[in-house]
């Protein structure tokens, strides 16, 4: 018995202003948005940087993810690296969670790097301590526990490095 049933296509994006409808309807269980921010609050936020990457995560040409590449003063309190940007907000919507997408996504975050960012060798992020789920899935795409902690506005972050 074969079956049809083919895995969804997924690639990164950078966002633009097509999307803005389809991001709001985006939406994440209460837990969640513990550790995140809802992709517009992200994108339309004054204090993120003019020069950061807003991404999507893309499934079958549909805005499923997203995460920012942001750069300036928030990176140097991950990491000493000038050639470093630091990956936020990063979540899945709540409508296509459970399938692979976040961890397709990730794998695909070095290729993306390379082509949008090509100065860039790294990627940081911190990630809060009690978000297990989160951590683990970061592990199992390629950043590294180097075991350092900062401690953020709701509690203590690992620190977590990808090296492109």
């Amino acid at each position: 018995m074969t079956s049809n049933t083919k895995s969804p296509t997924v690639k990164l994006v950078e966002f633009n202003e097509q999307y803005t409808h389809q991001l709001s309807n985006f939406s994440l269980p209460e837990n969640q948005l513990e550790f995140t921010s809802l992709p517009l609050e992200k994108i339309n936020h004054p204090k993120v940087s003019k020069t950061s990457i807003h991404v999507l995560v893309m499934s079958n040409n549909e805005p499923v993810g997203y995460f920012a590449l942001e750069d300036g003063e928030k990176v140097h309190k991950y990491s000493d690296n000038p050639k470093a940007r630091i990956l936020t907000s990063f979540s899945i919507d709540s409508k296509f969670q459970g399938k692979g997408l976040a961890k397709q996504g990730l794998k695909l975050l070095p290729s993306f790097v390379k082509n949008v960012l090509p100065d860039i060798n790294e990627v940081v992020l911190g990630v809060n301590k009690r978000n297990t789920a989160a951590i683990n899935l970061y592990l199992k795409c390629g950043f590294v526990d180097e075991k350092q902690m900062y401690e953020g506005p709701k509690g203590p972050q690992h620190v977590l490095h990808l090296i492109i």
